[in-house]
């Protein structure tokens, strides 16, 4: 345990970032009137600001060369992410969504690794009315990215057991206690673009708190929430901030186990940064939840890192401090002590894809979208699929931790509609969906991600291309486990707790870790360093030539890799006979 031991806000020197927030006026800036001027993109200070508005602004590494030509700099777009609490959503909402990606965006849409929907390349010009209609249809940008609790994840599927609505409540009720109170995000959006007129009264009266769980600074960093029962952690619950593990006694839930201080993020060159998983803290009652998860960011308000946003997260909170610490400051918020841990723990992990039964007489069918990527062109029309699904059949949508879709409330004969719509539209189904692409996700990256190192998304595909026919003849096809892939570190597609794992280094080169686990409860190792692009495939099939040769009854890729080590993994990867 470190010994630098984090100070208070009023004792700590601020970074200006956080100098920034405080003067802010709730995070208002200047952004109203930048939104006048005729210039295709923010200043430094705003653009830091507009985070918490659910946005970040980009530059499209692939249009700078015509940008410069036409006497221009760089190719200026912001991606907007909504905020959609468990990847609950109508059809009308993702129809909606649909429909700004084509109007406003760049015709793409991405469903992210937090359930939630990215919008790609708006114009700074049209921010004003693709939030506005966002909120039209009951959808959120407001806290979806910024020092703030972002989207609450939790698991998606439609179950008539009673477990999986009763916790897909709480992630609304989570979202709902944990956002932001500043109304200056409706002053700002919720005009009328062409009048300026607020269609949403705005305002807080003088003297009040504006924000009573924030406060004016609001928090060192990103924080993270989730929820899932024990037998299904396909939200990754361990790679959150605070996570709300459901224990179920005769099918009812009594209470949850609390996890706290899981983050991904990790900067190399800077060694006192470190991905994380959770730690188990206390068991609560349904009734004590929402309190709790405010004691634990209210601790992290106030103890939290304001001098280095490095080291910012909740993670290094609690690793300076040790988690025995941070619990009794969380109960000293909290108002009383808290109980131990029950036993109960992850155990599971379904991603819902395919044909599942509701219980209520209906299905579900969850369609993987490979790197969560709606787009149309001439070998495949994802998004005319999803317009046709949505409108013949009007089924709840839901968003995975996986970037896929699951449709819900089907009924017997709409099963065949579903399955003709994709095949007309060239949409593979899940059942003609190798394995390993199943399980794989990557991050945006280049062009438009601007901490991008190197690709991510658009060459993951062809990696998997490259490796299902060497699985099949090593007779792995039917395997699950994790493959993971980022453009940098930062690690938003959660790749330090995947069974194999890609994270840009260099261009064109990458940290290949092994040994975490399908059910996110282990942290990878690397197995090698600044590998190729184009030695990723060989790297990839001596592991698993290895794996083949040499694993133990019932043991899965990443018990596997972690059971025998970096070292001995080399060996056996370079000894194995490959197909």
């Amino acid at each position: 345990m470190s010994t630098d031991t984090p100070q208070s806000p009023d004792t700590q020197k601020l970074t200006a970032f956080e100098k920034l927030k405080e003067d802010s006026r709730y995070l208002r800036g200047t952004i109203a009137e930048e939104l006048k001027e005729p210039t295709d993109h923010f200043d430094k200070d705003n653009i830091q600001l507009l985070k918490f508005h659910g946005m970040y602004q980009q530059d499209d590494r692939d249009l700078r060369g015509a940008a410069r030509k036409e006497g221009g700099g760089k190719a200026f777009g912001m991606m907007l992410r909504s905020r959609i609490p468990g990847g609950r959503m109508t059809s009308e909402q993702f129809l909606a969504e649909l429909d700004l990606c084509d109007e406003f965006g760049n015709a793409t849409m991405k469903i992210t690794t937090r359930q939630s929907i990215q919008l790609h390349g708006i114009a700074k010009g049209n921010l004003k009315q693709t939030i506005k209609r966002i909120n039209d249809v009951q959808l959120s940008t407001l806290a979806a990215c910024g020092d703030v609790n972002r989207n609450v994840m939790c698991c998606p599927a439609k179950r008539a057991d009673g477990l999986h609505q009763e916790i897909q409540d709480l992630s609304q009720d989570l979202a709902m206690s944990l956002a932001p109170q500043t109304t200056g995000y409706y002053e700002l959006w919720m005009t009328d673009p062409e009048t300026d007129e607020k269609t949403l009264v705005g305002g807080q009266p003088e003297g009040s708190v504006v924000e009573p769980l924030y406060g004016p600074r609001y928090l060192p960093r990103k924080f993270k929430c989730a929820v899932t029962l024990a037998d299904d952690n396909c939200v990754d619950i361990y790679a959150n901030d605070l996570g709300f593990l459901a224990v179920v006694r005769d099918g009812k839930i009594i209470g949850y186990n609390v996890l706290v201080g899981g983050s991904m993020g990790v900067t190399p060159s800077a060694a006192k940064t470190f991905p994380a998983l959770a730690k188990r803290m206390a068991f609560v009652t349904p009734d004590q939840v929402i309190d709790v998860a405010k004691a634990v960011i209210m601790v992290q308000r106030d103890y939290g890192n304001r001098e280095d946003r490095k080291r910012a997260r909740m993670k290094y909170l609690i690793h300076d401090w040790g988690i025995e610490r941070f619990r009794a400051m969380v109960e000293e918020y909290f108002g009383s002590p808290l109980q131990d841990c029950t036993p109960d723990d992850v155990s599971g992990f379904d991603d819902h894809m395919g044909w599942q039964e509701q219980g209520d007489g209906l299905w579900s069918y969850g369609l993987n979208i490979e790197n969560g990527r709606l787009y149309d062109n001439e070998h495949r029309q994802l998004k005319e699929a999803m317009r046709e699904i949505c409108g013949k059949l009007n089924p709840n949508v839901r968003l995975t931790a996986h970037q896929s879709v699951i449709f819900c409330d089907l009924q017997e004969s709409d099963r065949a509609v579903l399955e003709e719509i994709c095949r007309r539209h060239r949409v593979p189904l899940t059942e003609e969906t190798s394995t390993v692409r199943r399980w794989s996700m990557a991050c945006v990256a280049l062009p438009t991600c601007g901490l991008a190192i190197t690709e991510s998304e658009r060459i993951l595909p062809s990696i998997i291309d490259s490796i299902e026919q060497p699985l099949a003849k090593l007779g792995l096809d039917r395997d699950a486990f994790t493959i993971r892939m980022t453009g940098c570190p930062n690690g938003c597609a959660r790749p330090y707790n995947s069974d194999i794992a890609l994270v840009g280094k260099a261009k064109g080169k990458y940290t290949l870790f092994a040994g975490g686990a399908l059910l996110g409860t282990r942290l990878a190792y690397i197995y090698k360093d600044m590998v190729p692009e184009e030695s990723v495939t060989e790297e990839l099939i001596g592991i698993f030539a290895a794996y083949k040769a040499n694993r133990e009854q019932g043991e899965s890729l990443g018990d596997f890799c972690h059971r025998v080590g970096r070292d001995a993994l080399e060996t056996l990867a370079a000894e194995a006979p490959k197909p």
